[in-house]
């Protein structure tokens, strides 16, 4: 039976525009770190919209603790949620509740497990990816002695990070640089872990279940 709680009712309607201010979010903040001769009008209006966006995240956060009625429980127990709101870069990997918001009302089965974990931990590679390198390219640009001098110097560096190979030869000089790339380095142990774990479970449950399949059953 379908849940037609007042939570239930609150995600449906608001997690597509949700979604949609997200995008536009992550747009104003790549337009602010890459776009250097930008106006001072337009830089003034992409932080205006950064902190209206930031406001209506926090506030659906809000109303969805209300409406769930678990008290403190409610940051633990909507994990996902609660990092989003607190780095709102990555709500995007939202679009895996969305499709399920879309499903539902479809009347069509929910991702499987291994399907969600996956998506969840490609999805939030990408975005702790991209959300990362244009944070740490903001603090490390112009810094005295720094290696990471364009955006393409970030990309690399993230690209190395996130994948723990740890070349060596672009690397943060900043506190708070190295701050965030602290936080990439852990974040890239625990989703190649995700991923690296769900596909090899599929991966065994697929044979296994071909072997059932394949072998001769007794009289």
């Amino acid at each position: 039976m379908d849940d037609d709680s007042l939570a239930a009712r609150w995600e449906q309607r608001t997690e597509i525009p949700l979604f949609l201010a997200s995008l536009l979010f992550l747009a104003a903040y790549a337009t602010r770190v890459l776009a250097v001769d930008l106006a001072p009008g337009w830089r003034a209006l992409c932080g205006f919209t950064l902190i209206a966006l930031y406001a209506l995240f926090a506030a659906d956060y809000a109303v969805r603790w209300r409406l769930s009625g678990q008290g403190p429980r409610f940051v633990t127990t909507h994990l996902l949620l609660t990092v989003v709101v607190i780095l709102p870069l990555l709500r995007p990997v939202r679009i895996v509740p969305l499709y399920e918001v879309i499903q539902r009302r479809r009347g069509q089965p929910r991702l499987s497990l291994y399907a969600r974990v996956i998506a969840y931990a490609s999805l939030s590679t990408l975005l702790l990816g991209f959300a990362g390198t244009l944070a740490v390219y903001q603090q490390e640009r112009g810094a005295p002695g720094a290696t990471m001098r364009t955006f393409g110097d970030a990309v690399w560096w993230a690209a190395a990070t996130l994948s723990t190979v740890g070349y060596g030869d672009i690397t943060p000089v900043t506190t708070l640089g190295r701050t965030i790339a602290t936080g990439m380095m852990a974040g890239g142990l625990a989703l190649l872990g995700a991923v690296t774990g769900s596909f090899s479970s599929w991966v065994m449950q697929t044979f296994t279940r071909e072997g059932d399949e394949r072998r001769p059953r007794g009289d």
